[in-house]
Protein backbone atom coordinates (compact mmCIF):
# COMPACT_ATOMS: atom_id res chain seq x y z
CA UNK A 1 0.00 0.00 0.00
CA UNK A 2 2.85 2.46 0.98
CA UNK A 3 4.64 1.52 -2.47
CA UNK A 4 1.36 2.39 -4.29
CA UNK A 5 1.15 6.02 -2.51
CA UNK A 6 4.42 6.52 -3.45
CA UNK A 7 4.18 5.55 -7.35
CA UNK A 8 0.73 7.95 -7.48
CA UNK A 9 2.73 10.88 -5.48
CA UNK A 10 5.29 10.56 -7.70
CA UNK A 11 3.34 10.56 -11.21
CA UNK A 12 1.49 13.55 -10.16
CA UNK A 13 4.54 15.40 -9.41
CA UNK A 14 5.99 14.76 -12.45
CA UNK A 15 2.68 16.21 -14.60
CA UNK A 16 3.12 19.28 -13.22
CA UNK A 17 3.86 21.92 -15.68
CA UNK A 18 7.62 23.02 -14.92
CA UNK A 19 7.79 26.38 -14.41
CA UNK A 20 8.86 28.72 -17.21
CA UNK A 21 10.78 31.62 -17.91
CA UNK A 22 10.01 34.61 -20.67
CA UNK A 23 13.46 36.49 -21.30
CA UNK A 24 12.41 40.29 -21.86
CA UNK A 25 13.94 40.13 -25.18
CA UNK A 26 11.49 37.38 -26.25
CA UNK A 27 8.44 39.12 -25.27
CA UNK A 28 9.66 41.84 -27.53
CA UNK A 29 10.00 39.66 -30.37
CA UNK A 30 6.59 38.59 -29.92
CA UNK A 31 4.91 42.14 -29.10
CA UNK A 32 6.58 43.17 -32.67
CA UNK A 33 4.91 40.15 -34.30
CA UNK A 34 1.21 40.88 -32.63
CA UNK A 35 1.13 44.48 -31.47
CA UNK A 36 0.55 47.40 -34.10
CA UNK A 37 3.52 48.90 -34.07
CA UNK A 38 5.48 50.84 -37.12
CA UNK A 39 7.09 48.97 -39.11
CA UNK A 40 7.54 50.71 -42.64
CA UNK A 41 8.79 54.30 -42.72
CA UNK A 42 8.74 56.73 -46.19
CA UNK A 43 11.47 59.35 -45.63
CA UNK A 44 13.07 62.00 -48.05
CA UNK A 45 16.43 64.18 -47.50
CA UNK A 46 16.26 67.17 -48.13
CA UNK A 47 20.07 68.73 -48.14
CA UNK A 48 21.12 65.96 -50.39
CA UNK A 49 19.20 68.42 -53.25
CA UNK A 50 22.65 70.71 -53.49
CA UNK A 51 24.59 67.23 -54.09
CA UNK A 52 22.48 67.17 -57.34
CA UNK A 53 20.13 64.04 -56.00
CA UNK A 54 16.45 63.77 -55.27
CA UNK A 55 16.01 60.65 -53.57
CA UNK A 56 13.01 58.47 -51.42
CA UNK A 57 13.84 55.81 -48.92
CA UNK A 58 11.75 53.16 -47.66
CA UNK A 59 12.82 51.49 -44.33
CA UNK A 60 11.15 48.28 -43.78
CA UNK A 61 11.52 46.53 -40.40
CA UNK A 62 12.67 43.08 -40.28
CA UNK A 63 12.94 42.62 -36.52
CA UNK A 64 13.04 44.83 -33.06
CA UNK A 65 16.53 45.16 -33.68
CA UNK A 66 17.14 44.75 -38.14
CA UNK A 67 15.65 47.06 -40.67
CA UNK A 68 16.09 47.08 -44.19
CA UNK A 69 16.33 50.43 -46.14
CA UNK A 70 16.29 51.17 -49.88
CA UNK A 71 16.37 54.39 -51.71
CA UNK A 72 15.51 55.15 -55.11
CA UNK A 73 16.09 58.67 -56.38
CA UNK A 74 17.06 61.42 -59.43
CA UNK A 75 20.58 62.79 -59.92
CA UNK A 76 20.38 66.50 -61.66
CA UNK A 77 22.89 69.19 -61.20
CA UNK A 78 25.48 68.97 -58.55
CA UNK A 79 25.59 72.63 -57.28
CA UNK A 80 28.37 72.04 -54.34
CA UNK A 81 30.75 70.11 -57.34
CA UNK A 82 30.65 73.34 -59.41
CA UNK A 83 31.13 75.66 -55.87
CA UNK A 84 34.12 73.82 -54.56
CA UNK A 85 35.81 71.79 -57.89
CA UNK A 86 36.13 74.95 -60.15
CA UNK A 87 37.23 72.08 -63.26
CA UNK A 88 33.76 72.21 -63.88
CA UNK A 89 32.67 73.10 -67.71
CA UNK A 90 29.14 73.89 -66.74
CA UNK A 91 27.79 77.92 -66.48
CA UNK A 92 24.33 77.21 -64.60
CA UNK A 93 22.57 78.46 -68.00
CA UNK A 94 22.07 77.94 -71.71
CA UNK A 95 24.78 75.83 -73.24
CA UNK A 96 24.23 73.14 -70.89
CA UNK A 97 21.95 70.19 -70.94
CA UNK A 98 20.83 67.98 -67.70
CA UNK A 99 20.44 64.58 -68.05
CA UNK A 100 18.83 62.94 -65.57
CA UNK A 101 19.81 59.80 -64.25
CA UNK A 102 18.56 57.26 -61.36
CA UNK A 103 20.27 56.73 -57.99
CA UNK A 104 19.87 53.96 -55.55
CA UNK A 105 20.61 53.13 -52.01
CA UNK A 106 20.65 49.51 -50.30
CA UNK A 107 21.81 49.37 -46.72
CA UNK A 108 20.85 47.10 -43.63
CA UNK A 109 20.69 49.09 -40.18
CA UNK A 110 20.78 47.29 -37.11
CA UNK A 111 19.16 49.11 -33.69
CA UNK A 112 21.19 49.50 -30.91
CA UNK A 113 18.75 49.69 -28.31
CA UNK A 114 15.62 47.17 -27.19
CA UNK A 115 12.65 49.31 -28.94
CA UNK A 116 9.40 47.80 -30.37
CA UNK A 117 9.82 50.07 -33.31
CA UNK A 118 12.80 51.34 -35.42
CA UNK A 119 13.76 54.52 -33.29
CA UNK A 120 17.08 54.74 -31.23
CA UNK A 121 20.79 54.19 -31.75
CA UNK A 122 21.87 52.92 -35.23
CA UNK A 123 24.62 51.72 -37.04
CA UNK A 124 24.38 50.92 -40.61
CA UNK A 125 26.58 49.61 -43.98
CA UNK A 126 25.18 51.03 -47.15
CA UNK A 127 25.68 50.76 -50.92
CA UNK A 128 25.01 53.60 -53.15
CA UNK A 129 25.54 54.31 -56.86
CA UNK A 130 25.40 57.66 -58.42
CA UNK A 131 25.41 58.66 -61.84
CA UNK A 132 25.48 62.67 -62.72
CA UNK A 133 25.39 63.42 -66.56
CA UNK A 134 25.11 66.59 -68.47
CA UNK A 135 25.55 67.56 -72.85
CA UNK A 136 27.51 70.67 -72.86
CA UNK A 137 27.60 72.38 -76.20
CA UNK A 138 30.28 74.08 -77.55
CA UNK A 139 30.65 77.90 -78.38
CA UNK A 140 32.15 80.02 -81.32
CA UNK A 141 34.28 83.18 -80.56
CA UNK A 142 31.38 85.51 -81.39
CA UNK A 143 29.47 83.48 -78.08
CA UNK A 144 26.53 81.63 -79.92
CA UNK A 145 26.77 78.09 -79.49
CA UNK A 146 27.83 75.41 -81.46
CA UNK A 147 26.00 72.33 -82.78
CA UNK A 148 28.70 70.16 -81.17
CA UNK A 149 27.97 68.70 -78.16
CA UNK A 150 30.10 67.18 -75.39
CA UNK A 151 29.41 64.46 -72.50
CA UNK A 152 29.88 64.94 -68.93
CA UNK A 153 29.50 61.95 -66.93
CA UNK A 154 30.76 61.20 -63.14
CA UNK A 155 29.99 57.73 -61.67
CA UNK A 156 29.97 56.94 -58.34
CA UNK A 157 29.94 53.62 -56.49
CA UNK A 158 29.99 54.49 -52.44
CA UNK A 159 30.78 51.80 -49.88
CA UNK A 160 29.19 53.72 -46.56
CA UNK A 161 29.29 52.56 -42.67
CA UNK A 162 27.18 54.94 -41.40
CA UNK A 163 25.92 55.52 -37.63
CA UNK A 164 22.79 57.89 -36.27
CA UNK A 165 19.92 58.38 -34.13
CA UNK A 166 16.36 58.01 -35.56
CA UNK A 167 13.32 59.04 -33.49
CA UNK A 168 9.68 58.86 -33.77
CA UNK A 169 7.21 62.24 -32.72
CA UNK A 170 5.64 61.64 -29.20
CA UNK A 171 2.26 62.54 -31.14
CA UNK A 172 2.13 61.26 -34.35
CA UNK A 173 4.63 59.41 -36.80
CA UNK A 174 6.61 61.91 -38.13
CA UNK A 175 9.97 61.39 -37.75
CA UNK A 176 13.77 62.30 -38.36
CA UNK A 177 16.73 60.44 -39.08
CA UNK A 178 20.31 62.21 -38.03
CA UNK A 179 23.26 60.21 -39.44
CA UNK A 180 26.79 60.66 -39.91
CA UNK A 181 29.58 58.33 -40.82
CA UNK A 182 32.48 57.23 -43.44
CA UNK A 183 33.36 55.87 -46.76
CA UNK A 184 34.83 54.73 -49.39
CA UNK A 185 33.78 56.22 -53.28
CA UNK A 186 35.09 54.43 -56.81
CA UNK A 187 35.16 57.21 -59.13
CA UNK A 188 34.75 56.93 -63.33
CA UNK A 189 34.76 60.74 -64.77
CA UNK A 190 34.59 61.65 -67.98
CA UNK A 191 35.19 66.11 -67.72
CA UNK A 192 34.25 68.14 -70.36
CA UNK A 193 38.05 71.04 -69.79
CA UNK A 194 36.72 74.47 -71.51
CA UNK A 195 39.75 76.67 -72.45
CA UNK A 196 39.33 79.85 -74.23
CA UNK A 197 41.92 81.72 -76.28
CA UNK A 198 42.14 85.38 -75.33
CA UNK A 199 43.80 86.54 -77.79
CA UNK A 200 41.47 84.64 -80.41
CA UNK A 201 38.25 84.04 -78.62
CA UNK A 202 38.45 80.66 -79.79
CA UNK A 203 37.19 78.07 -77.55
CA UNK A 204 38.33 74.11 -77.43
CA UNK A 205 37.03 71.16 -75.39
CA UNK A 206 38.74 68.34 -74.53
CA UNK A 207 37.43 64.80 -72.62
CA UNK A 208 39.39 63.49 -69.96
CA UNK A 209 39.20 60.32 -68.40
CA UNK A 210 39.81 59.53 -64.97
CA UNK A 211 39.22 56.59 -62.22
CA UNK A 212 40.09 56.74 -58.31
CA UNK A 213 39.12 55.63 -55.23
CA UNK A 214 38.77 57.97 -52.52
CA UNK A 215 37.89 58.49 -48.62
CA UNK A 216 34.67 60.15 -47.93
CA UNK A 217 32.47 61.87 -44.88
CA UNK A 218 29.08 62.26 -44.33
CA UNK A 219 26.77 64.04 -42.67
CA UNK A 220 22.66 64.57 -43.29
CA UNK A 221 19.30 64.49 -41.91
CA UNK A 222 16.24 62.78 -42.79
CA UNK A 223 12.49 63.57 -42.39
CA UNK A 224 9.65 61.13 -42.79
CA UNK A 225 6.25 59.47 -41.79
CA UNK A 226 6.13 55.78 -39.70
CA UNK A 227 3.35 53.56 -41.52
Amino acid sequence: MACLFIVLAHRSVAQEPKPRVVLYKDRLAAQFDTVDVVKHVIKANPLLFFRGEIPIYYEHALSHKLSLEVGLGVTLRDYLTLTFSGDDADDFGAGTEIIPQLSYHIAARFYLGEDLEPQGWYVQPEFVHLDYVKDIRGQAPDGTFTDDTYRDQRTYDDLRLLAGYQMLSWSSNWLFDVYGGVGYRSRNMNKVEERIDLTSGIYTYTLSETSDKVPVIYLGIKIGLGL
